[in-house]
Protein backbone atom coordinates (compact mmCIF):
# COMPACT_ATOMS: atom_id res chain seq x y z
CA UNK A 1 0.00 0.00 0.00
CA UNK A 2 1.61 3.09 -1.74
CA UNK A 3 1.64 6.63 0.20
CA UNK A 4 3.32 9.70 0.03
CA UNK A 5 5.69 11.36 2.69
CA UNK A 6 3.22 14.31 3.31
CA UNK A 7 0.24 11.33 3.33
CA UNK A 8 1.93 9.54 5.97
CA UNK A 9 2.82 12.56 8.32
CA UNK A 10 -1.29 13.46 8.11
CA UNK A 11 -2.16 10.31 9.05
CA UNK A 12 0.82 10.08 11.96
CA UNK A 13 -0.18 13.34 13.12
CA UNK A 14 -3.76 12.21 13.56
CA UNK A 15 -2.99 8.94 15.74
CA UNK A 16 -0.41 11.12 17.66
CA UNK A 17 -3.49 13.57 18.65
CA UNK A 18 -5.43 10.64 19.51
CA UNK A 19 -2.52 8.72 21.50
CA UNK A 20 -2.33 12.20 23.40
CA UNK A 21 -5.95 12.63 24.25
CA UNK A 22 -5.81 9.24 26.20
CA UNK A 23 -2.87 10.09 28.05
CA UNK A 24 -4.63 13.20 28.90
CA UNK A 25 -8.10 11.68 30.20
CA UNK A 26 -5.78 8.72 31.85
CA UNK A 27 -4.12 11.33 33.57
CA UNK A 28 -6.64 13.10 35.39
CA UNK A 29 -8.07 9.99 35.92
CA UNK A 30 -4.92 8.86 37.92
CA UNK A 31 -1.53 7.02 36.95
CA UNK A 32 0.31 4.80 38.71
CA UNK A 33 3.31 3.39 37.74
CA UNK A 34 2.43 -0.29 36.48
CA UNK A 35 5.92 -1.82 35.56
CA UNK A 36 9.74 -1.26 35.62
CA UNK A 37 12.32 -1.65 32.34
CA UNK A 38 16.19 -1.26 32.79
CA UNK A 39 15.91 0.18 36.23
CA UNK A 40 13.62 0.63 39.07
CA UNK A 41 13.47 4.59 37.79
CA UNK A 42 12.76 3.54 34.13
CA UNK A 43 8.86 3.00 34.59
CA UNK A 44 6.15 2.41 32.67
CA UNK A 45 2.41 2.96 33.04
CA UNK A 46 -0.51 1.80 32.22
CA UNK A 47 -1.26 4.58 29.94
CA UNK A 48 1.82 3.95 27.88
CA UNK A 49 0.45 0.45 27.06
CA UNK A 50 -3.24 2.11 26.04
CA UNK A 51 -1.87 4.68 24.33
CA UNK A 52 0.31 2.36 22.73
CA UNK A 53 -2.50 -0.16 22.09
CA UNK A 54 -4.78 2.30 20.21
CA UNK A 55 -1.62 3.29 18.10
CA UNK A 56 -1.25 0.08 16.97
CA UNK A 57 -4.92 -0.58 16.18
CA UNK A 58 -4.94 2.45 14.15
CA UNK A 59 -2.53 1.74 12.26
CA UNK A 60 -3.32 -1.93 11.51
CA UNK A 61 -7.02 -1.02 10.55
CA UNK A 62 -5.66 1.38 8.18
CA UNK A 63 -2.83 0.54 6.73
CA UNK A 64 -2.83 -3.50 7.57
CA UNK A 65 0.80 -4.26 5.45
CA UNK A 66 2.84 -1.89 7.23
CA UNK A 67 5.28 -2.78 10.11
CA UNK A 68 5.15 -1.59 13.26
CA UNK A 69 8.44 -0.78 16.11
CA UNK A 70 6.81 0.56 19.50
CA UNK A 71 8.64 0.75 22.49
CA UNK A 72 6.16 -1.53 24.74
CA UNK A 73 4.70 -3.94 22.34
CA UNK A 74 6.34 -6.46 19.90
CA UNK A 75 7.53 -5.63 16.59
CA UNK A 76 4.96 -6.34 13.78
CA UNK A 77 5.94 -7.68 10.31
CA UNK A 78 4.70 -6.03 7.20
CA UNK A 79 5.17 -6.41 3.58
CA UNK A 80 4.38 -2.73 2.63
CA UNK A 81 7.70 -1.33 3.40
CA UNK A 82 6.58 1.05 5.66
CA UNK A 83 7.25 0.81 9.19
CA UNK A 84 6.09 2.97 11.81
CA UNK A 85 7.87 3.85 14.93
CA UNK A 86 5.95 4.68 18.23
CA UNK A 87 6.69 6.24 21.07
CA UNK A 88 3.40 5.88 23.26
CA UNK A 89 4.55 8.54 25.92
CA UNK A 90 8.38 9.95 25.43
CA UNK A 91 8.62 11.54 28.78
CA UNK A 92 7.00 9.09 31.28
CA UNK A 93 8.64 10.56 34.24
CA UNK A 94 7.45 14.20 33.27
CA UNK A 95 3.75 12.28 32.74
CA UNK A 96 3.66 10.49 35.87
CA UNK A 97 4.70 13.70 37.92
CA UNK A 98 2.64 15.83 35.78
CA UNK A 99 5.33 17.81 34.26
CA UNK A 100 4.77 19.53 30.75
CA UNK A 101 7.63 17.75 28.88
CA UNK A 102 5.71 14.49 27.52
CA UNK A 103 4.58 14.04 23.97
CA UNK A 104 3.55 10.80 21.81
CA UNK A 105 6.06 9.98 18.85
CA UNK A 106 5.22 8.69 15.71
CA UNK A 107 7.23 8.21 12.99
CA UNK A 108 7.38 6.75 9.58
CA UNK A 109 9.49 4.63 7.42
CA UNK A 110 9.76 3.65 3.72
CA UNK A 111 12.60 1.55 3.22
CA UNK A 112 14.08 2.40 5.97
CA UNK A 113 14.76 5.85 6.03
CA UNK A 114 12.65 8.52 7.73
CA UNK A 115 9.92 10.26 5.70
CA UNK A 116 7.08 11.30 7.92
CA UNK A 117 6.67 12.07 11.62
CA UNK A 118 4.30 14.00 14.25
CA UNK A 119 5.31 15.16 18.13
CA UNK A 120 2.22 16.05 19.87
CA UNK A 121 2.42 16.91 23.43
CA UNK A 122 0.06 15.18 26.30
CA UNK A 123 -0.75 18.53 28.22
CA UNK A 124 -1.67 21.15 25.40
CA UNK A 125 -1.84 19.13 22.36
CA UNK A 126 0.89 21.50 20.77
CA UNK A 127 1.79 19.90 17.34
CA UNK A 128 4.98 19.58 15.38
CA UNK A 129 5.35 17.56 11.97
CA UNK A 130 7.53 17.43 9.14
CA UNK A 131 7.17 15.05 5.79
CA UNK A 132 10.72 14.62 4.33
CA UNK A 133 11.24 17.47 1.64
CA UNK A 134 8.36 19.67 3.09
CA UNK A 135 9.68 21.34 5.52
CA UNK A 136 9.15 21.32 9.63
CA UNK A 137 5.87 23.16 11.47
CA UNK A 138 4.68 23.42 14.81
CA UNK A 139 1.20 23.73 14.83
CA UNK A 140 0.73 24.05 11.20
CA UNK A 141 3.25 26.94 10.76
CA UNK A 142 6.99 26.82 9.47
CA UNK A 143 9.35 26.60 12.03
CA UNK A 144 13.16 26.32 11.50
CA UNK A 145 16.31 26.34 13.37
CA UNK A 146 18.28 29.79 14.98
CA UNK A 147 21.80 30.54 13.60
CA UNK A 148 24.33 29.28 15.57
CA UNK A 149 26.10 32.16 18.29
CA UNK A 150 29.75 31.24 19.20
CA UNK A 151 29.87 28.08 21.33
CA UNK A 152 29.98 29.58 25.11
CA UNK A 153 26.37 31.65 23.92
CA UNK A 154 25.22 27.90 22.65
CA UNK A 155 22.02 26.27 25.19
CA UNK A 156 22.30 22.45 24.75
CA UNK A 157 19.61 19.85 25.90
CA UNK A 158 20.29 16.80 27.03
CA UNK A 159 18.87 13.50 28.66
CA UNK A 160 19.83 10.96 31.43
CA UNK A 161 19.43 7.14 30.86
CA UNK A 162 18.37 4.69 33.51
CA UNK A 163 21.38 2.76 34.42
CA UNK A 164 23.58 4.15 37.20
CA UNK A 165 26.71 3.05 35.21
CA UNK A 166 25.37 5.27 32.33
CA UNK A 167 24.13 8.10 34.17
CA UNK A 168 28.00 8.48 35.66
CA UNK A 169 29.21 8.20 32.03
CA UNK A 170 26.88 11.32 30.90
CA UNK A 171 27.34 13.49 34.82
CA UNK A 172 30.69 13.45 33.64
CA UNK A 173 30.35 14.40 30.00
CA UNK A 174 27.68 17.11 31.17
CA UNK A 175 30.18 18.46 33.64
CA UNK A 176 32.85 18.75 30.94
CA UNK A 177 30.92 20.42 28.41
CA UNK A 178 29.06 22.69 30.90
CA UNK A 179 32.21 25.16 31.10
CA UNK A 180 32.52 25.47 27.14
CA UNK A 181 28.70 26.78 26.85
CA UNK A 182 26.09 29.35 27.82
CA UNK A 183 23.72 26.37 29.69
CA UNK A 184 22.84 23.16 30.05
CA UNK A 185 18.94 21.90 30.30
CA UNK A 186 17.59 18.57 31.25
CA UNK A 187 13.48 18.32 30.41
CA UNK A 188 12.98 14.79 29.80
CA UNK A 189 11.34 14.34 26.89
CA UNK A 190 14.27 13.59 23.36
CA UNK A 191 11.78 13.87 20.83
CA UNK A 192 10.58 17.59 21.91
CA UNK A 193 13.95 18.24 22.93
CA UNK A 194 14.74 17.84 19.21
CA UNK A 195 11.48 19.67 18.60
CA UNK A 196 13.04 22.47 20.60
CA UNK A 197 16.01 23.24 18.48
CA UNK A 198 14.11 22.58 15.35
CA UNK A 199 12.06 25.76 16.66
CA UNK A 200 14.71 27.41 17.98
CA UNK A 201 14.17 27.37 21.57
CA UNK A 202 17.72 25.86 21.87
CA UNK A 203 21.04 25.11 19.96
CA UNK A 204 22.21 21.75 19.89
CA UNK A 205 20.70 18.10 21.85
CA UNK A 206 23.20 15.33 22.85
CA UNK A 207 22.20 12.01 24.92
CA UNK A 208 23.88 8.42 24.66
CA UNK A 209 21.74 5.42 24.25
CA UNK A 210 18.10 6.96 23.10
CA UNK A 211 16.34 4.15 20.50
CA UNK A 212 15.04 4.64 17.32
CA UNK A 213 11.42 5.16 19.03
CA UNK A 214 12.61 8.47 21.01
CA UNK A 215 14.66 10.51 17.83
CA UNK A 216 12.70 9.13 14.88
CA UNK A 217 10.40 11.65 14.75
CA UNK A 218 12.15 14.55 15.90
CA UNK A 219 15.36 13.87 13.95
CA UNK A 220 13.21 14.21 10.97
CA UNK A 221 11.17 17.65 12.08
CA UNK A 222 14.95 19.20 13.06
CA UNK A 223 16.22 18.14 9.49
CA UNK A 224 13.22 19.55 7.81
CA UNK A 225 13.45 23.24 9.74
CA UNK A 226 17.52 23.04 9.13
CA UNK A 227 19.20 21.34 11.32
CA UNK A 228 21.55 18.39 11.40
CA UNK A 229 21.03 15.14 13.08
CA UNK A 230 22.98 12.17 13.20
CA UNK A 231 23.67 9.06 15.63
CA UNK A 232 27.38 9.08 16.06
CA UNK A 233 29.94 6.76 18.00
CA UNK A 234 30.35 7.25 21.82
CA UNK A 235 33.27 5.87 23.60
CA UNK A 236 31.30 4.00 26.70
CA UNK A 237 30.68 0.32 26.85
CA UNK A 238 28.08 -1.07 29.12
CA UNK A 239 29.30 -5.01 29.75
CA UNK A 240 30.36 -6.04 26.53
CA UNK A 241 28.26 -3.32 24.17
CA UNK A 242 29.59 0.26 23.17
CA UNK A 243 27.11 2.66 23.53
CA UNK A 244 27.22 3.25 19.76
CA UNK A 245 24.09 5.65 19.00
CA UNK A 246 24.75 8.75 20.52
CA UNK A 247 21.80 11.11 19.67
CA UNK A 248 23.04 14.18 18.48
CA UNK A 249 21.24 17.45 17.14
CA UNK A 250 21.91 21.19 16.33
CA UNK A 251 21.50 24.14 13.50
CA UNK A 252 23.38 22.88 10.25
CA UNK A 253 25.52 25.81 10.56
CA UNK A 254 26.88 25.18 14.04
CA UNK A 255 26.97 21.13 13.83
CA UNK A 256 31.60 21.20 13.25
CA UNK A 257 31.85 22.95 16.33
CA UNK A 258 29.11 21.64 18.30
CA UNK A 259 30.44 18.09 17.41
CA UNK A 260 34.00 19.44 18.47
CA UNK A 261 33.05 20.32 21.55
CA UNK A 262 30.74 16.89 22.28
CA UNK A 263 34.07 14.90 21.37
CA UNK A 264 36.16 17.26 24.05
CA UNK A 265 33.65 16.23 26.60
CA UNK A 266 33.98 12.61 26.08
CA UNK A 267 30.96 11.66 24.46
CA UNK A 268 32.32 10.73 20.95
CA UNK A 269 34.96 8.81 19.91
Amino acid sequence: MTASATELRDLARTFAHEGAELARTMRREGIEVADTKTSAVDVVTEADRAVEALIRSRITALRPEDAILGEEGDDRAGTSGVRWVVDPIDGTVNYLYGLPDCAVSIAAEVDGEVVAGAVVTIPTGTEYAAALGHGATRDDRPIAVRPSPPLAERLVLTGFGYQRVVREHQADCVARLLPEVRDIRRMGSCSLDLCHVAEGSGDGYVEAGPQPWDWSAGGLVLREAGGRFALLDGTFTVGADQVRNVVVGAPADGWDTFVGALGAAGFLA
